[in-house]
């Protein structure tokens, strides 16, 4: 499978084995988990609805459909698949049609293993599919790709009051404040923006560092992003991705911005080398648009203030990452989006008790975690009367006495 991501995606196949071990830790966590996150429990019924016995429990939605992108054509579907599957659906998949073959190599693979149960079926095709598929009837959509994308699948899903789960893209910030291991931080700058060749929706897009510290902090990316070799990564998969790169250089070029390691000469499709920007304008492209490729903006801010600011200042919010030794933890609780590594890079979509997901253009609702388990099921709620009320406040017997005790308990009970 490892072999089929790389020839489809040319990232290199270490890349791939990679993406292979992320999913199936997430698949581990899910099957062994789901028992426990989704089985029938007791719930408070309240003082005044006492004499109720209330349960809740989580029923499978029945067959939910999976959209997939080709940036990680197996962990981020696999992020929706094996939730589902472990909360108790079926699932068509339709992957992107860039991987085809990894979509069918995977359900293949698992029809190996639960032999007679083909609760995976994949559906390839173009934007055609993945709209019967939004009309197809599935109880469920989760989505992975771009804005643009998400609000068409949603406006398809709108016709049959299908339910979607909706997971974009990002301009994810990297904030560096003064007292950061700027060695740490240069590192994980370098492999948050370069690795898969920059087409990662949590990949690091800017930074945001602390002026005592930018110079020396920019010298040690430049270092790095200069020392990456061919093969360090692989082409850009799509090949329209490489204009909107070569659009967001100039543009940042154009405005002011300065190239410190690579240039427009480093657009050379399918193939992008790795573009470091500094002095970029806020409002440019390359600062306020998803850029999905190996460019790095580095800004320099007055304080941690202003970083947090600059970080809120798009309409993305998915990731982000902290390098600080003493704030850390109060400068990501500042932070408009849904996740968060302190002290390293993109931690969070490997941990699967996490839930993943975004807000504003990044989408809404979660993978993973045992948000992602109960996202996948409709709660069931059952009120059991266990003894007759004392009082009958929900029927027309209520007394005038009744409205007097119910009140005084409210005022007991509420009141200041």
């Amino acid at each position: 499978l490892a072999t089929t991501i790389a020839s489809e995606t040319g990232k290199p196949f270490d890349d791939a084995r990679l993406e292979l071990a992320l999913a199936i830790d997430h698949l581990d966590w899910a099957a062994r988990h789901a028992e426990k996150t989704l089985r029938r429990r007791k719930v408070s019924s309240g003082l005044l609805m006492a004499n109720q016995a209330a349960t809740l429990t989580y029923a499978p939605l029945g067959v939910v459909g999976v959209i997939g992108p080709w940036n990680y054509p197996v962990f981020t579907p696999m992020g929706s698949i094996a939730y589902a599957l472990a909360a108790g659906n079926a699932v068509v998949f339709k992957p992107s049609e860039l991987t085809p073959g990894v979509a069918v190599q995977l359900a293949d693979s698992l029809a190996e293993i639960v032999e007679g149960h083909p609760v995976l079926q994949v559906v390839t095709g173009f934007a055609e599919t993945g709209a019967a598929l939004c009309r197809a009837g599935v109880a469920k959509i989760a989505f992975t790709g771009s804005t643009a994308t998400a609000k068409r699948v949603m406006a398809t899903c709108a016709e049959t009051l299908t339910p979607v789960l909706v997971e974009c893209g990002g301009k994810d910030p990297l904030l560096v404040d003064a007292d950061a291991n700027l060695t740490a931080a240069a590192d994980a700058a370098v492999w948050g923006a370069m690795s898969n060749a920059g087409q990662t929706c949590v990949g690091v897009e800017r930074v945001y560092v602390h002026e005592a510290v930018a110079a020396a902090f920019t010298a040690k990316v430049v270092a790095k992003a200069e020392a990456l070799r061919p093969g360090a990564f692989g082409p850009m998969t799509l090949p329209a991705q490489v204009d909107v790169v070569r659009a967001h250089l100039d543009d940042a070029l154009a405005r002011g911005g300065r190239a410190v390691v690579g240039g427009p000469a480093s657009v050379r499709p399918p193939y992008v080398d790795p573009v470091v920007l500094v002095d970029v304008p806020e409002d440019s492209r390359a600062v306020t648009e998803e850029t999905f490729g190996p460019l790095l903006v580095i800004n320099r801010v007055r304080n941690m203030d202003e970083a947090v600011q600059r970080a809120n200042g798009t309409g993305y919010g998915l990731g982000a990452t902290v390098f600080a030794k003493r704030r850390g933890a109060e400068i990501a609780a500042r932070l408009r989006c849904g996740m968060v590594s302190v002290n390293s890079v993109i931690a969070f979509a490997g941990i699967p008790s996490l839930p993943f997901g975004g807000v504003g253009d990044s989408g809404f609702g979660r993978i993973h975690g045992e948000d992602g388990l109960r996202g996948f099921t409709n709660p069931h709620a059952v009120a059991r009367q266990r003894f007759a009320r004392p009082l009958a406040i929900t029927s027309f017997r209520r007394t005038t006495r009744g409205m007097r005790a119910l009140l005084g308990i409210v005022r007991l009970r509420h009141g200041r």
